[in-house]
């Protein structure tokens, strides 16, 4: 829960990623977990903000971000070797971290989507712009 607003956000992340061969699991496992985090910010809070001559937004009381009281409660990683041979230490790593980022948005813009019938398309998804598009589709 959300001390400042009292809004609960997002109470668990989920990930499975296919990573290709994983040296250390664990340092993968957080280095995924701080990509879902850093996505989940971008996609409720963060925002560049412009007057008619610069950015506004210049320092963290300008510029939200996600803070300790958002996280959510629950971060689960799966890693997962697709590979059908996956035990081959030939395999070169595919890599991490980045490639959890691009569904958060997909994946909170669909939940949203459920839970009120209406489609966002710009980020972030902050309770106005949420409460703007649910006034739209009444009309």
């Amino acid at each position: 829960m959300n001390r400042r607003t009292g809004h609960v956000w997002v109470k668990r992340l989920v990930c499975a990623h296919d990573c290709g061969l994983v040296v250390n699991p664990m340092s993968m496992r957080h280095t995924i977990e701080c990509a879902m985090l850093h996505s989940l910010s971008r996609t409720l809070h963060e925002e560049v903000q412009f007057d008619t001559e610069k950015v506004t937004s210049v320092d963290w009381n300008s510029s939200p971000t996600l803070t300790h009281a958002d996280t959510p409660e629950r971060i689960d990683v799966v890693l997962v070797n697709g590979d059908p041979n996956p035990n081959r230490p030939d395999l070169a790593p595919y890599g991490g971290g980045e490639a959890a980022c691009k569904p958060m948005l997909a994946a909170v813009a669909n939940a949203i989507f459920d839970a009120t019938g209406v489609r966002l398309h710009r980020v972030p998804f902050r309770p106005a712009r949420v409460l703007a598009a649910l006034q739209t589709a009444r009309v």
